[in-house]
C-alpha cells in the first residue's frame, strides 16, 4: 500500500535513458566518432549481448526479493530483543517500538527518495513492537505466535498466486472501494483506541470484544474485514512492483518496494494475532 502514491511505480518510463547506456547504444556512439573502425570490430560490437536491467541500474524482482528478505530479517531481529534478550522490558519496548515505528513509517512513506537506513530502522522498531506484543499474548494463549505467522504466510502465498494468475488486480474501481474501506477502518480503530485510553471501555480489546453481533464478537468480524484489506494491500504492492520493473525504475527504488511489503506484512500479522486472541479469549 505504501507504493501506490509513488510516481516511480505509476507508469513513469525510464527505458529511453537506460537504452543509451546499453552496449548497442554505446556502440552507435563509438561508430560516430571512429570512422576507421574495422568490419570485424563493428561485428564484434553489435554481437555483444544486451545489458540486463541490473547492469543498467534498473530495479528487478530479485532486487526487491533480496531487500524484502533483509527488511523482514531486521524485523525478526528486533522482535528477538523483547522476546529473548530483554523479556522483562517487553511492555516498554513494545510501546517504544509502536511509537517509533509509526513515526519512521510516516517519514518513509512521504520521502520521495528511499533511505535504506530509515527503512531498516523502521523494520527494527516494528520488530520491537511485534516482539513485545507477541510475548504478552503468548503468555495468555500458547502457540498464538505460530498460528498468526502461519496465517500471515498463507494469505501472502494465496494472494501472490492469485495475482500471478491474473485473477486479482488493483483496478481503479477496486482502489476507490479500498480507500473508502481503509478510511472507515482507520476511523473505527482510532475511536476504539480513544475509548480504551480514556477508560470508557474496560474490555481488553475495546469495542472489538465489548459488542457482539448474533453472538459473534465485533472484533472477529472487524478482524476478518481487516485481513481482507491487508490482502488487497498486498495486491497493490505486487501491482506497483510489477509496474516499476516493467517501466525500468531505478534500482534504488527496490528499497521502497521492500518497505511497502514490510508494512503490509507487519499489518497482516498484527490483524491475525489480534483476531486469534479474540477467538481464543471467547472460548
Amino acid at each position: 500500500m505504501a507504493l501506490g502514491g509513488n510516481p516511480v511505480f505509476n507508469g513513469k518510463n525510464f527505458r529511453t535513458a537506460a537504452r543509451g547506456n546499453s552496449p548497442a547504444g554505446q556502440g552507435a556512439t563509438a561508430l560516430a566518432g571512429q570512422s576507421a573502425m574495422s568490419t570485424t570490430q563493428m561485428e564484434d560490437l553489435y554481437n555483444q549481448p544486451s545489458a540486463g536491467p541490473s547492469q543498467m541500474g534498473r530495479m528487478t524482482f530479485d532486487d526487491v526479493i533480496v531487500k524484502t528478505v533483509l527488511s523482514i530479517g531486521v524485523v525478526l531481529l528486533g522482535a528477538a530483543v523483547p522476546a529473548f534478550l530483554l523479556p522483562g522490558l517487553a511492555v516498554p519496548l513494545m510501546i517504544f517500538g509502536m511509537i517509533g515505528g509509526l513515526v519512521l513509517g510516516l517519514v518513509n512513506s512521504f520521502k520521495r527518495e528511499p533511505v535504506p537506513a530509515l527503512i531498516l530502522g523502521y523494520a527494527f522498531l516494528e520488530g520491537l513492537f511485534l516482539g513485545g506484543l507477541t510475548m504478552i499474548l503468548e503468555a495468555q494463549f500458547p502457540n498464538i505466535a505460530l498460528q498468526a505467522l502461519l496465517g500471515t504466510l498463507t494469505v501472502f502465498a494465496v494472494t501472490l498466486v492469485l495475482f500471478r494468475s491474473g485473477k486479482v488486480r488493483a483496478t481503479p474501481k477496486a482502489m476507490k472501494i479500498f480507500m473508502i474501506a481503509i478510511i472507515g477502518y482507520a476511523a473505527f480503530s482510532l475511536i476504539n483506541l480513544g475509548l480504551m485510553l480514556f477508560g470508557v471501555s474496560e474490555d481488553p480489546w475495546g469495542l472489538r470484544t465489548g459488542i457482539e453481533i448474533f453472538g459473534i464478537p465485533l472484533g472477529v468480524i472487524i478482524g476478518i474485514f481487516a485481513i481482507g484489506l491487508a490482502a488487497f494491500s498486498l495486491v497493490i504492492d505486487f501491482t506497483s512492483i510489477s509496474n516499476g520493473v516493467r517501466n525500468g525504475a531505478p534500482q534504488k527504488y527496490s528499497w521502497t518496494a521492500a518497505f511497502g511489503l514490510t508494512v503490509t506484512l507487519v499489518w497482516l500479522y498484527i490483524e491475525f494475532i489480534r483476531l486469534i486472541a479474540i477467538l481464543r479469549g471467547s472460548e
